[in-house]
């Protein structure tokens, strides 16, 4: 399960990491037609005090990978705050922009199964073992 956690935060990670650099390079995002991510990322929600949404999302998903290696706990912590920030954006994204991101939606998706999954890692972990080395 450990293993699976850690390529969902990668995968995250990948995406915060794309959406980041859009933000600073100052171009459109790839997407597919079906989505309107240049609306999303360039709407006032894209950025929280001045910080990029999605500069947040790379500190978020490696500061999961991270707790990998400590109290199963932590993970499962981490992510409930990933998953809560990244309902807001999707509420804002369908309430406030009127605009849906492929790559946002990309990320909530593997934010909730990391919360799935870390739930399951807690709940199944023997208190012995909790704590990884």
């Amino acid at each position: 399960m450990t293993r699976a956690i850690a390529g969902l935060a990668l995968l995250g990670l990948a995406i915060s990491a794309y959406l980041t650099w859009v933000h600073y390079a100052g171009i459109e995002p790839v997407c597919s037609g079906i989505s309107d991510c240049e609306r999303v990322q360039s709407s006032d929600y894209a950025e929280l005090v001045g910080v990029p949404v999605a500069l947040i999302g790379v500190v978020g998903y490696a500061t999961i990978l991270a707790s990998l290696r400590a109290r199963v706990e932590m993970t499962a912590l981490l992510s409930y705050l990933a998953v809560a920030f990244s309902g807001y954006l999707t509420w804002a994204e369908l309430f406030r922009i009127d605009a849906i991101c492929q790559w946002c939606v990309a990320s909530a998706l593997a934010t909730f199964a990391v919360a799935v999954l870390a739930t399951l890692r807690a709940l199944g972990a023997p208190l012995h073992q909790r704590a990884l080395s």
